[in-house]
């Protein structure tokens, strides 16, 4: 690769420099978590590049660390806290740069913010909600926690909303931001424009996998009695002990 002014480096190429960087060992465990063809393009890219400059190392290598801090001071505290520290530690106009790029291309999970709720409290929010609400949010939400609402949920619910996470396939934007002004929450700065893939046989799964086998059980039976089909769709993807011991 010619030396070129790293304002006008290319994604890949900045990613390219940055596993060169790493060297070897570490790149190799990152690109365990990429697609087959993004790791071809790495490849390829790394292969193309003849050298690269101390410099322009440098000047990746920071870039890369100011990402990353940014994206700890956005989970520890959102992006107003991360626009506060940042402005302290680079200054305002880097901050605005690092901040700016990550916008561009961050994913926040709608509903984040419950996210580190206690589930007792979650309850109490959210379970005078209707059940495709309900459903909505459980979805976004680590299985243990989704696990413990909704056990703790009226029986004549529980059922139906895991039924309704199991169906939920792709939700659109909109209805995720009805759903969170609903809850009087402003996140629709960050959430995708693109449709998001919640719910599904394989989340309840997870969850139901994650409740009291009292709970689980009176879901199955009422999931057989209403929807047969999918019942066994779930029957045949979850996972007890009984399937290890037997």
């Amino acid at each position: 690769m010619a030396a070129k002014d790293q304002n006008v480096l290319k994604g890949i190429q900045k990613a390219s420099i940055l596993l060169i960087a790493l060297g070897p060992e570490k790149s190799a465990l990152i690109f365990k978590h990429l697609k087959e063809e993004e790791i071809e393009q790495l490849t390829l890219e790394i292969a193309n590049t003849r050298s690269v400059s101390p410099k322009e190392k440098e000047h990746v290598l920071q870039e890369f660390y100011d990402v990353c801090l940014a994206q700890q001071y956005i989970a520890e505290g959102g992006i107003g806290y991360a626009k506060d520290l940042l402005e302290k530690a680079l200054g305002a106009d880097k901050a605005m740069e690092v901040i700016g790029r990550l916008t561009a291309s961050l994913q926040v999970r709608p509903f984040e913010f419950i996210r580190k709720t206690d589930p007792g409290q979650l309850l109490n929010f959210i379970q005078d909600e209707h059940n495709q609400t309900i459903a909505l949010i459980l979805s976004y939400l680590n299985p243990q926690q989704s696990a413990m609402v909704l056990a703790a949920l009226p029986q004549d619910k529980q059922a139906d909303v895991a039924r309704r996470i199991a169906q939920m396939d792709r939700t659109s934007p909109d209805i995720i931001k009805d759903v969170e002004d609903v809850l009087e929450r402003k996140l629709s700065s960050l959430v995708t424009q693109d449709y998001t893939i919640v719910g599904g046989v394989d989340a309840i799964v997870q969850i139901l996998n994650s409740v009291d086998r009292s709970t689980e059980r009176h879901i199955m039976e009422t999931l057989e009695i209403e929807d047969t089909e999918l019942a066994e769709e779930i029957k045949k993807k979850m996972f007890v002990f009984e399937d290890i011991l037997s």
